[in-house]
């Protein structure tokens, strides 16, 4: 009887250890609802544009807060189209960057994002967890022309990616809150133990919520984590397979295939654990089985906290 009731715990434990954790897919708290504009203009430091926070918060417009940094934008992404097709500046911001909650694109190889699109339409590639902004994305891939598709595909792929995030180890984070499918700090100078997660955040709330390209961010990780995720993209020992044998040497990507390095550890540690469960099976997922197959949480922590140190 012992060793039954011993056999389900153990069983129990493990399952719940491998469930979709909460601080990798954020979700906003019921009856969320942003703070009302109250209709004064927003500007950023060395911008001339202007924008409402009613505008800001609309699907169908991307803010273009710096325009000498890239080119004009193709209608989708500036506009999108009504009622289902939204701006794709809207959410992966005017030249690509996204943020913690979605993808960068910009650099990532043309006929990739068109191949993710597809997947979307066709149900191939969805998330672990449902009530998230990956919703909006497969509606949206569902109801774009292929015309559209490609020519956001085309703008995105011709743009230089950034580093946007700094990865930080340390045994304690600050107080969060969720908005917008994302963390963001509480600002009371309170902390709290960072246990086996990824914590991140903008560093300026109010510039990102502005959707300004040159909003930055911290990941916090666990100590040790860089390293261990270091020797994990080399293989680590067999336990899993070498990022740069289809990453490339640098990790930027090797012709269809993307770069991994330089991405937001949040997003990355996501598609690993939608790879390994299922949730993400497009075309290339199978490429992907051998390297997630063996990977337990701390195991993805570490090697997209690695991922995210390095420059894209």
């Amino acid at each position: 009887m012992k060793s039954l009731l011993l056999a389900f715990l153990v069983a129990t434990t493990h399952a719940a250890a491998d469930e979709p954790p909460s601080w990798a897919y954020p979700k906003n708290p019921p009856g969320f609802k942003p703070r009302p504009d109250d209709g004064t203009p927003r500007r950023i430091e060395g911008s001339k544009a202007s924008y409402t926070l009613t505008q800001l918060r609309d699907r169908f417009l991307s803010p273009v807060w710096h325009p000498e940094e890239h080119p004009q934008q193709p209608e989708v992404v500036a506009r999108g189209r009504k009622p289902d097709v939204f701006a794709c500046g809207f959410c992966h911001r005017a030249d690509g960057p996204g943020g913690p909650e979605n993808a960068n694109l910009a650099g990532l190889p043309a006929a990739y994002i068109v191949q993710q699109m597809a997947d979307y339409k066709s149900g191939a590639r969805k998330t672990s967890v449902t009530g998230r902004n990956v919703d909006l994305m497969i509606s949206l891939a569902k109801a774009a022309s292929d015309a559209e598709v490609e020519a956001a595909a085309a703008y995105f792929s011709k743009l230089r990616t950034r580093h946007v995030v700094r990865v930080v180890e340390s045994e304690s984070v600050p107080r969060t809150y969720v908005t917008g499918w994302h963390f963001a700090v509480m600002g009371k100078g309170e902390q709290e133990a960072i246990g086996e997660r990824i914590i991140e955040v903008p560093e300026v709330l109010e510039q990102f919520e502005n959707r300004d390209t040159h909003a930055r961010f911290i990941a916090y990780v666990p100590p040790g984590s860089v390293e261990k995720g270091r020797a994990l993209a080399a293989g680590g020992g067999g336990k899993t397979v070498q990022c740069a044998s289809c990453h490339g040497p640098e990790l930027k990507g090797v012709g269809l295939i993307p770069g991994i390095a330089g991405r937001s550890p949040t997003y990355l540690f996501r598609q690993l654990y939608d790879l390994k469960h299922g949730a993400r099976a497009g075309v290339a997922a199978a490429q992907m089985k051998p390297t997630v197959e063996n990977l337990a949480i701390e195991d993805m922590i570490a090697l997209s906290a690695y991922l995210g140190s390095l420059a894209p």
